[in-house]
């Protein structure tokens, strides 16, 4: 039970006194250096581990997304993370512009079996740690300042003897303060300090220092003031690379990185999708795409995000949730009317300026730059307006639908939502409108038509013949125009049509073209919408007219001035 005072329980972060931090007027414009973790730390967090075949699959996936530093395993640890090494090493699976890395406990024989791993490697990073919080220090480990800070030198000692016996190897050293961000800040210094003096990092060979998040304990700007307090504290800040490697605890892993990196940090270790113990670690693909939405290349390529989404879940045996940012399967869609009716407009104006800069309502993205398509940008339920409705039917179907009619058939696709309680397809829709507008066969039909003219003059006449109620009639008319011609044709016999509103546009291209006629009608006291398709312009619109009759007939029996007398 929730307790109705926990600060009786829990107390409040003390947060680090930086009252003139610089971190906030800062601005990312080059990327930092990435270091995924996806093949040690989340699989750690695997149910079901990765076996060899898995672990294959994914390094050769980062390596193509263009990832130059890799953690490939706790080869003390785990007997499959051994071989893998071994195997990456042996069979030459590393590109020379890769860098694996492995982790270690500061322990000496996992430290020494950590280097039979490695051995023969061209580029490696041994990354060691201790935990340096007050909390882990009693409880724990049951040492104090003193004994912790010679843990952490004793191994650095070790390893760093053990890389120069190996020279063959472009050696790198890492360091982490575990649960750095619960450890004083003065004595996360001089315990780096002390690290930096026993390795001997130079400006020339520096050293990685990884200020991990291991447990999340504060908002994200806490984090970043504690980067940046240590940037600013620790001697010889030229000899280090300053790593993090956030946790997402408390939900804002990825702000806590990004305000990390503002506040001084060199790289960021992380996971594709955020995979990681707990709660997971800082998710990679979402920092990277958040530069690029700023005009900033990341440096890695997520051009295919969907396979690489796949593959990953293939990986990991865990699913991308439908909404993670950039590639869950809805991240690009709207079902939201005013939402679709914005993105609408906003595709609309793209395509009148394809070289303007990317400023589409409700999306951050291209989703052409990912891989995706705009098929699914906007699909219909019953929360759906005209908008997502009449950008399906002009995206998949070539219907641009006039204004005032998009209002009237989402007025059929809304009934349709709200009857069957479910998503409505592109394909639903279009099979919709058909049944309303387009097979209105009933009690009109044409059949065909014959137009002439006379030289220099605009006037046509028309001679068509329909079909009504299953009887044949030849019908004539003559105006400005086929169109014009044709409503003079069906007053002659009856029927009292006006023209209100017109438009026409083209679908498909080439000799598939199809001209497509949208009509507004009045008929007696009511206005009533047509469509009619066709290869002919002509006949689109002469269909496009009997559509809305036949469409004004269905609702009144029988419909004014339309009898079958009067078209005899």
């Amino acid at each position: 039970m929730m307790l109705t005072d926990p600060s009786v329980k829990y107390r409040p972060f003390v947060a680090v006194d930086l009252p003139d931090r610089q971190w906030p007027s800062q601005r990312i414009e080059t990327p930092p250096i990435w270091c995924s973790v996806d093949m040690r730390d989340g699989n750690q967090a695997l149910i079901d581990p990765m076996d060899m075949e898995r672990k294959r699959r994914f390094f050769s996936m980062l390596v193509e997304l263009g990832f130059k530093q890799i953690e490939v395993g706790f080869p003390s640890a785990s007997q499959i993370d051994f071989d893998y090494v071994r195997e990456l090493i042996e069979q030459d699976l590393v590109p020379d512009d890769v860098t694996i890395q492995v982790l270690t406990q500061a322990r000496p024989h996992l430290i020494e079996r950590t280097f039979e791993s490695l051995q023969g490697a061209k580029n490696a990073i041994v990354h060691v740690y201790n935990a340096t919080d007050p909390m882990f220090r009693r409880v724990v480990f049951n040492v104090d300042k003193t004994e912790c800070i010679k843990i952490a030198c004793d191994a650095t000692a070790q390893i760093r003897d053990l890389m120069a016996a190996r020279p063959e190897t472009n050696w790198t050293f890492q360091y982490s303060p575990e649960l750095f961000t619960s450890t004083e800040m003065d004595f996360a210094v001089e315990i780096v300090e002390a690290v930096m003096a026993t390795y001997g990092a130079t400006a020339d060979k520096p050293m990685i220092v990884n200020l991990p998040a291991t447990v999340e304990v504060a908002t994200p700007n806490n984090y970043a003031d504690q980067i940046e307090w240590f940037c600013r504290n620790i001697n010889h800040r030229d000899r280090l690379i300053v790593s993090v490697h956030p946790h997402n605890d408390r939900g804002t892993g990825v702000a806590a990185a990004e305000l990390a990196v503002m506040a001084g940090a060199d790289r960021v270790e992380g996971t594709l999708f955020g995979n990681g113990e707990r709660t997971g670690n800082v998710d990679i693909v979402t920092l990277a795409m958040n530069l690029y939405t700023q005009g900033v290349h990341p440096g890695l390529d997520f051009s295919n995000i969907t396979p690489i989404m796949r593959e990953v879940e293939y990986c990991n045996q865990l699913p991308v949730h439908p909404r993670h940012p950039y590639v869950g399967d809805l991240v690009f869609t709207a079902f939201s009317g005013s939402h679709q009716d914005a993105i609408k407009k906003g595709m609309a104006e793209r395509r009148s300026h394809p070289e303007a800069v990317w400023d589409v309502p409700y999306l951050p993205i291209d989703p052409l730059d990912v891989g995706r398509s705009y098929e699914a940008v906007i699909r219909v339920n019953s929360q759906s307006g005209k908008g997502g409705v009449s950008y399906l039917l002009e995206q998949e179907h070539g219907i641009e639908l006039p204004r005032r009619l998009s209002i009237e058939f989402s007025h059929v696709v809304q009934e349709v939502a709200e009857r069957t309680s479910k998503e409505i397809t592109s394909q639903m829709i279009f099979q919709a409108f058909a049944d309303e507008y387009l097979d209105q066969t009933s009690p009109l039909a044409l059949i065909n038509h014959r137009l002439s003219s006379e030289a220099d003059s605009p006037r046509v006449s028309l001679e068509a013949a329909i079909d009504q109620d299953g009887q044949r009639h030849t019908i004539t008319g003559a105006g400005n125009g086929p169109l014009a011609a044709f409503i003079k044709a069906l007053a002659a016999h009856g029927v009292d049509a006006e023209i209100i509103d017109y438009h026409e546009h083209s679908r498909g291209q080439g000799s598939d073209a199809e001209a497509v006629a949208y009509v507004e009608v009045r008929l007696g006291e009511e206005a009533v919408f047509g469509v009619g398709i066709d290869e002919s312009i002509t006949s689109a619109s002469m269909k496009a007219v009997i559509s809305a009759i036949n469409r004004h007939r269905s609702t009144q029996a029988p419909a004014p001035n339309v009898t079958a007398d009067s078209l005899a």
